[in-house]
């Protein structure tokens, strides 16, 4: 039967069967970690919210963010500042500094901040958000209350990171967006050199394999030609950061390559525009090796024909033109401004550039409606043109195919994806491994089912300090105090506890006492026939088993001992001893002061004994003062006339067989009655 915390819990509370406000729980040792903490793209307010209400809020220790986008970071600050949270957050460089731009501008313009009812944060809260994020570089480690974690380049978008967590050596990798497909800025994703235990990848795209990027550039520039050439309005819904910046570096591109284009604009309309741009600036090295050598000659992404658009109130609207709104769902702001401006006309065009979500008017338009409803409710006949060209940095099904085989995970967790396209890929991994030695499970949860699964590993101490530096022979035991710090043990001496811990060695004094109208020399006389007993002052003091000191005064005994189960066992006998002392004095032999025992007697009669017991030829010994040396059957035992204490290091069996004699010798000899 396991323990509880052998379980390995993983919830998603959302992006579980859907696509929009990312967010899952990991449970495991008493520690809990949240991945991602988005919004739904296609809801409003509150209802945007992943399932927060499945967790409490001041036990999570770490949440840690993958990208920018919405739906993995959108409801950050409000978790951040509306919630009990107490934990520590964590992005990289990249995705802290867009993350403040992005949301500010989304506060104003899209569905987080609609109408005054469905606020779930203001610009103070985004601002107070930005205190508690902490930034990680890519690869470095950290170590939070036990959880190591660490991460990689996801590719997606600038700053996306792949989170490598480990903890008690489980070790899981979130993947959040990522792709396996170098483009024109970004890096593809790494594939990490630790295997995990669990991968928790995403699964937007299921079996669905994505369409060559030159074939793909090539279809889009041409339809966006054949829009503006027909004197149409070219409409492209983008988000500000993101998918954006590949597309103008594509537009920017063909446009320098064909002259007869140069009088029709290009706007990239956002209010963020040159705030993006000097974030991608400072964050070129995040970038692929192109970008890198590009930047050495001239910047890329200073555009020779494309021109930045605050607002629509700085558009003439003359013409033919290309136009790049945000937000990329047209859920609201100046993209959907544009296309209910322009979709009754049969010249225009619209491009839908990136994964749509359901419930967004994006989504909608894909299936061609004849007409559409505004947003003052009116319904508007859709008479432009729709394409969609997919230039969402997700990976398809080759590339989490290779994902997948490179890291042989054995747990496989699939998120961020819709029912449908999530159910097929998990079949086709379960086909592709189908035969094969390697046993792979793959799991597809819904939001607010779990995923258990049991990881026990194996309890090793590590000795450190002086411990380690001692030599044991083969068999011997080490001694020392267990210290667990983050899963770990570690095996230490307890003089080593102060360097390695923040415990310290303390000594307890114990003090005991005990009404005694007895004498000096009952008492002396009665321990003395357990314990070794030494007279420090006569008639007051002395010392037991050199552990002990016992002083007599005001017909009271006080015993004052070192706190240990020996020490403690030891003041137990004396006190035991104390009480018969002062019951039984009348039978101590009289002129007595100090009984004891003639040694050469007590050792002639043990030599007798051992004699008897094992043959004449098989015992010889040697008596030196108080310590007598037996040979039986060519094994030493040494015998102490003072403590009758025995030893023998060759035969612990001969060692209690002899030790047993001699106390049974010694209590017949001692007249105690």
């Amino acid at each position: 039967m396991s323990e509880e915390e052998d379980i390995l819990t993983m919830k998603p509370l959302g992006a579980g069967q859907e696509v929009g406000r990312s967010c899952m729980i990991i449970e495991f040792k008493g520690k809990k970690i949240l991945l991602d903490m988005g919004i739904h793209p296609g809801m409003n307010g509150v209802d945007a919210l992943p399932f927060v209400d499945q967790i409490d809020a001041d036990e999570i220790d770490l949440l840690l963010v993958s990208h920018f986008h919405l739906d993995h970071c959108g409801a950050l600050p409000w978790f951040l500042q509306k919630t009990t949270f107490k934990g520590r957050c964590f992005m990289t460089h990249a995705t802290k500094a867009i993350y403040r731009w992005l949301l500010a501008d989304c506060i104003k313009v899209s569905n987080i901040g609609s109408t005054s009812s469905n606020n779930l944060y203001t610009e103070a809260d985004l601002e107070a958000s930005m205190d508690k994020i902490e930034v990680i570089n890519f690869h470095e480690e950290k170590e939070i209350n036990g959880i190591r974690f660490w991460c990689y380049h996801a590719g997606h978008v600038l700053g996306a990171a792949m989170f490598f967590i480990e903890i008690a050596g489980v070790k899981i990798l979130y993947t959040g967006d990522f792709s396996r497909q170098e483009d024109r800025h970004l890096m593809s994703a790494e594939i990490p050199s630790v295997k995990p235990d669990v991968l928790i990848i995403e699964s937007t795209y299921g079996t669905h394999i994505h369409e060559k990027r030159q074939d793909r550039e090539h279809r889009f520039t041409h339809l966006v030609q054949e829009i503006v050439t027909r004197g149409g309005r070219c409409l492209i819904p983008v988000f500000a950061l993101g998918r954006a910046q590949e597309l103008l570096l594509i537009l920017d591109e063909y446009w320098g390559l064909h002259p007869e284009l140069h009088d029709i604009p290009i706007y990239y309309a956002s209010s963020l525009a040159k705030k993006c741009m000097a974030v991608y600036q400072t964050y070129v090295n995040a970038m692929n090796e192109r970008i890198r050598r590009q930047i050495a000659i001239s910047n890329p992404f200073v555009f020779k024909h494309i021109s930045n658009l605050k607002s629509i109130d700085h558009f003439d609207d003359v013409g033919p033109c290309v136009i790049m709104a945000t937000p990329g769902m047209m859920q609201s702001g100046l993209s959907r401004e544009l296309f209910e401006a322009w979709c009754g006309d049969t010249k225009n065009g619209v491009i839908i550039a990136g994964y749509c979500v359901e419930g967004t008017l994006a989504k909608q338009i894909l299936s061609e409606p004849q007409e559409v409803t505004s947003m003052n409710g009116q319904k508007m006949p859709l008479k432009m043109s729709v394409d969609y060209i997919s230039f969402s940095a997700h990976t398809d099904y080759q590339q989490t195919s290779e994902f997948i085989r490179a890291l042989k995970p054995p747990n496989i967790i699939l998120v961020h994806g819709e029912q449908n396209e999530m159910s097929r890929l998990k079949a086709a991994i379960e086909r592709e491994y189908e035969g094969e030695d390697l046993k792979m499970d793959v799991y597809n949860p819904a939001n607010g089912h779990a995923v258990t699964l049991k990881f026990r590993g194996e309890r090793l101490a590590k000795v450190m300090g002086t411990l380690a530096m001692e030599k044991p022979e083969a068999g011997q035991h080490i001694s020392g105090i267990l210290i667990k710090r983050n899963f770990n043990f570690h095996l230490l001496a307890p003089e080593d506890l102060s360097k390695y811990t923040d415990l310290v060695q303390s000594t307890v004094t114990q003090k005991a006492s005990l009404a005694y109208s007895g004498t000096f020399r009952a008492l002396q006389f009665f321990i003395s026939r357990l314990l070794t007993v030494q007279v420090v002052e006569p008639g007051r003091v002395m010392n037991v088993m050199d552990r002990i000191s016992l002083t007599m005064e005001d017909k009271m005994i006080i015993l004052e001992w070192t706190s240990s189960p020996d020490n403690d066992m030891l003041a137990d006998a004396v006190m035991t001893c104390a009480i018969r002392a002062q019951t039984q004095q009348t039978t101590i032999p009289k002129g007595v002061s100090e009984y004891t025992i003639d040694k050469y007697k007590l050792s002639d009669a043990i030599l007798k004994m051992l004699r008897d017991m094992f043959g004449e030829e098989s015992v010889s010994n040697v008596v030196k003062g108080e310590r007598m040396t037996v040979t039986v059957s060519s094994k030493r035992v040494d015998v102490s006339l003072k403590d009758m204490k025995v030893t023998c290091a060759d035969d612990k069996t001969l060692e209690t067989i002899v030790g047993n004699a001699v106390m049974r010798m010694y209590d017949t000899l001692m007249p105690c009655k």
